[in-house]
């Protein structure tokens, strides 16, 4: 990735089933990038339950020690998953303060963030819970948001390519993520002839040399990397879900062509997002 260095994979914890399988798949990613390990447990605070609330009758206590709980189960999650690949440096964070704020403050000393599909309540991948959601539009880094189920290890990656930063960014991280679980990277590129004047074939030419530039850097950097290259017309985001859910990851900038530095989140990664039943990286950056 281009966040480089000693940088932590950063994990949202909430005692939730997805949020431990969010552990999993990062301390995996943490120990294969020899990075540090930073689990966080945001406990909120008191105004967040409403006026029908008193501080009489929360026992604060409890619920405090519900998260050191949480975190200690997740430190053993990390070290029982990365154990057979590299010793991991963990470190575990209990805090005072709604979530969304501060793993997005954290996000912006952290290689990766990585979160569950939702919290406690939510029932179906689908309803993608407000912290991922958020979070994947404002975090000052990549964000990986992982469903309670893995997906096959033997899976290729897909990376939607558009010929945007923000998209370079995302053909990165894919790279990174085939090169490190030995797989094939697919990369897309789709077009549409829809409000423009050139024919199918130019539009599918000009496709297939607009993703050839966009892999060819790292092409040369990642030579272990087997591409394979989808160039069609389709809408981005169906053809993405389409092909993503017999990968193990998809890859997508935060936001494409037409996007502007700081812009929330684009329409193609928000619909992958909420639609693709395998874990998604947002290619998010400070910039």
């Amino acid at each position: 990735m281009s966040r480089i260095g000693n940088l932590p994979t950063l994990v949202g914890v909430d005692g939730s089933p997805v949020a431990l399988a969010a552990i999993r798949w990062a301390a995996v990613d943490a120990a294969r990038h020899n990075v540090p390990l930073h689990l966080l447990y945001a406990i909120g605070d008191l105004g967040e339950f409403g006026s029908g609330f008193e501080l009489g009758q929360f026992d604060f206590d409890n619920y405090r020690q519900g998260g050191l709980d949480a975190l200690e189960t997740a430190r053993a999650t990390a070290i029982a998953e990365s154990g057979s690949i590299a010793e991991l440096d963990i470190s575990t964070e209990l805090v005072d303060m709604p979530p969304i704020p501060v793993l997005s403050d954290r996000s912006k000393t952290a290689r990766l963030l990585v979160v569950g599909t939702h919290g406690l309540g939510a029932v179906s991948r689908r309803l993608l819970g407000s912290v991922s959601t958020a979070l994947a539009r404002h975090a000052a880094c990549p964000v990986a948001v992982i469903p309670e189920t893995p997906a096959a290890p033997n899976r290729p990656v897909v990376v939607g390519v558009d010929g945007s930063r923000s998209s370079a960014h995302a053909v990165e991280i894919a790279f990174d993520q085939a090169a490190f679980r030995g797989v094939e990277l697919v990369a897309v590129h789709t077009w549409s002839e829809f409000l423009r004047f050139e024919s199918s074939g130019q539009m599918q030419e000009k496709g297939e040399e607009l993703l050839a530039r966009s892999i060819a850097g790292f092409r040369e950097k990642y030579p272990e990397v087997p591409v394979h290259r989808v160039v069609t017309e389709d809408r981005p985001a169906d053809r993405l879900v389409m092909l993503g859910d017999k990968s193990q990851v998809i890859v997508v900038g935060s936001h494409g062509r037409g996007g502007f530095s700081g812009m929330m989140l684009g329409s193609v990664g928000k619909a992958v997002l909420h639609a693709a039943e395998v874990p998604v990286i947002i290619a998010r950056s400070a910039s």
